[in-house]
């Protein structure tokens, strides 16, 4: 059973992660009626563990345009720029994160999770009722000062059910970004923020597993990988034509269907 839970787990986390939708979230409501393994520490591991290979996929879709040695010196400058945007968008969830990782952890509740669902599906409807076109038509044309912004804005998203995503996306867009260039810049912000996060919950609780432990966490991280990749290429083609109501629609429903269920428990 442990393998179909890691499956599912997976799935999940790599549905939710790229999505405005809050993957934590999602995770944190999963884990109240799906537990992983007895061993609570395993499963917030694993939990984390698996976001990495969502990493990857955005690193592997985003290849051509991210990688900055190329033949091209032009291109090349104009995409170690485009990094050290990226960098400085890091710094303030970087800052707050290990200032605020104590207080953060004891957010992580259903009512959160249900509360933030709410809010960020009404800003995200709010968002896209007015017309918007936007002035910045690709993450490249964001200014240093907006990617800072959007980085200050991006520390919302340590609320568990904000969502990462909706955070980021949200706030480029109130800053000038057309979705477009709000998506691109938000996936390529989770590559440092989620290897960082990642790497710091690693540190903090170790790598102690079984042999049939780490056996689920590569079983969880292929299907991660493969999910979330598909799920990116998705969301790329959609935000072309579509907006993000539904995903605020989603938001709305699911906050009250958790409100309505734990307070009736």
């Amino acid at each position: 059973m442990i393998y179909l839970k890691a499956v599912f787990l997976a799935v999940v986390q790599g549905l939710t992660e790229f999505l405005p939708i809050s993957s934590t979230g999602h995770m944190i409501l999963v884990d109240e009626f799906l537990k992983l393994s007895p061993d609570k520490s395993f499963s917030e591991a694993f939990m984390v563990m698996i976001q990495l290979p969502s990493v990857l996929a955005v690193l592997v879709y985003f290849w051509r345009d991210l990688w900055p040695f190329v033949k091209d010196r032009a291109e090349t400058e104009a995409r170690v720029v485009l990094w050290m945007k990226i960098g400085l968008a890091l710094l303030p969830v970087a800052v707050l994160g290990l200032l605020l990782h104590s207080l953060i952890q004891n957010l992580f509740h259903p009512y959160t999770v249900a509360v933030t669902l709410l809010v960020g599906g009404l800003v995200l409807i709010l968002i896209e009722r007015r017309e918007h076109t936007g002035d910045i038509p690709t993450a490249r044309e964001i200014g240093f000062r907006t990617a800072f912004l959007i980085g200050l804005i991006q520390c919302v998203a340590m609320i568990p059910g904000t969502s990462r995503s909706a955070a980021t996306i949200i706030g480029a867009m109130i800053l000038g970004a057309s979705r477009l260039a709000a998506a691109e810049f938000s996936f390529f912000l989770a590559i440092p923020t989620m290897i960082g996060a990642t790497a710091f919950e690693v540190v903090k609780n170790g790598l102690h597993f079984t042999a049939e432990q780490w056996r689920v966490v590569g079983l969880g991280s292929i299907v991660s990988f493969a999910v979330a990749y598909a799920v990116v290429a998705a969301f790329m083609g959609y935000i072309r034509g579509h907006d993000f109501k539904p995903f605020g629609y989603y938001r709305i429903v699911l906050g009250i269907l958790v409100l309505g269920y734990f307070l009736c428990t």
